[in-house]
């Protein structure tokens, strides 16, 4: 199969041909129709992260079942599905209190890749679990979730990493109430679902914060009441006047600064709370006052990919999509083939799109 690899962090990707196992038991084989290109994909691509090479990343993507190991309950050939990178065994400590991004299983695919060289030039590693910058991927069956056979591959694709952990962070790790008052620190792909939480959990006030006015204004299309320029001298101001003085009850930090932590912290009211989403490069760190936070009994939450549980979300979340209250085909900004890998990556990384998506059909 054809698979786009990183060689050496920050440079292009290259078009390869690859060798993929078969499915083991627990395993299945998904033919992709589609994958999203995430900023935790590039993130990983310049080495802010860390990580072994040769790598194949991607990991938001749907596609369909083309042949399964033994012991898979939850999907069959043919099954449309989203891949996600989402892996757990459903029994550890993590799991068993719903926490399956935590899980503490040890799998086999994280100790052999099923991804190698054509040529025999040895293994590539499976970079963030999935490696959907491919034509095909081999994944633990946990980190499959089924989805109707009528939603279109390319917009289903975008649940499997941007709107779960954007709009989860919202529903699932803040449990968000209705009446509240939230800011969106970043309005790229994932920012964009924090407001549609906001919105689907009935906030009061969304106010939504970039350096792109043009994100600023996008937001307003998906739930967001307010746009403000995250740059402005007087932000933190606008948002309190905004909010009766007293600042936003949750501030959902997307994107991977400190800065915005550090600034999402100024924004939040007494007995409010800042929820990190965006994930900063290895090492970077936040400066606070923390007895300012306990005087005020604020809260600091880390949401991972939404705290979602696949079985129970991505119904409810492809159920929405279908009557119309969850916006996901205009999250797309530019469709590419494999070929064009590099073209959609730099396109992201320019802030120019919201998403863009690799076709393989």
């Amino acid at each position: 199969m054809k698979a786009a690899v990183c060689h050496e962090f920050g440079k292009p990707l290259v078009i390869e041909d690859v060798d993929i196992a078969d499915p083991q038991s627990g395993e299945v084989k998904v033919r992709l129709s589609a994958c999203a290109i995430c900023h935790s994909d590039i993130t990983y691509m310049e080495g802010k992260w860390g990580g072994a090479l040769p790598a194949i990343y991607g990991h938001e993507a749907a596609g369909v079942v083309e042949s399964t190991g033994d012991g898979v309950t939850n999907t069959k050939v043919g099954d449309h599905v989203l891949v996600t990178l989402i892996r757990s065994c459903g029994t550890c400590h993590y799991c068993a209190q719903g926490a399956h991004t935590n899980c503490e299983a040890v799998f086999s695919l994280g100790e052999k890749s099923p991804l190698s060289f054509s040529d025999g030039r040895g293994d590539i590693v499976q970079g963030l679990g999935t490696s959907a910058f491919a034509e095909q991927v081999v994944v633990h069956a946990s980190q499959v979730a089924p989805i109707p056979d009528d939603i279109p591959m390319e917009s289903a694709s975008l649940i499997s990493c941007g709107v779960i952990t954007g709009l989860g962070a919202v529903t699932n790790t803040a449990q968000v109430p209705a009446g509240s008052n939230v800011v969106v620190i970043g309005v790229g792909g994932v920012g964009l679902n924090s407001v549609q939480g906001g919105a689907l959990s009935g906030a009061k006030t969304i106010i939504a914060l970039d350096l792109n006015d043009a994100k600023t204004e996008a937001a307003l299309d998906f739930g967001a009441t307010h746009g403000l320029n995250a740059g402005a001298n007087d932000v933190v101001d606008q948002v309190k006047a905004l909010t009766d003085g007293r600042g936003a009850d949750y501030a959902f930090v997307t994107v991977g600064a400190t800065v915005a932590v550090e600034q999402a912290i100024s924004m939040i009211s007494p007995s409010g709370a800042v929820v990190i989403v965006g994930m900063p490069p290895v090492g970077a760190t936040a400066a606070f006052a923390p007895l300012n936070l306990a005087d005020a009994t604020q809260r600091i939450l880390g949401s991972k990919m939404g705290s979602t549980k696949l079985v129970s979300d991505i119904p409810k979340l492809t159920s929405l999509y279908k009557q119309g209250r969850l916006k996901l085909d205009e999250l797309i900004t530019g469709r590419y083939t494999l070929d064009q890998v590099n073209e959609a990556i730099e396109s992201v990384r320019r802030g120019d799109a919201l998403r863009n998506i690799i076709v393989f059909e």
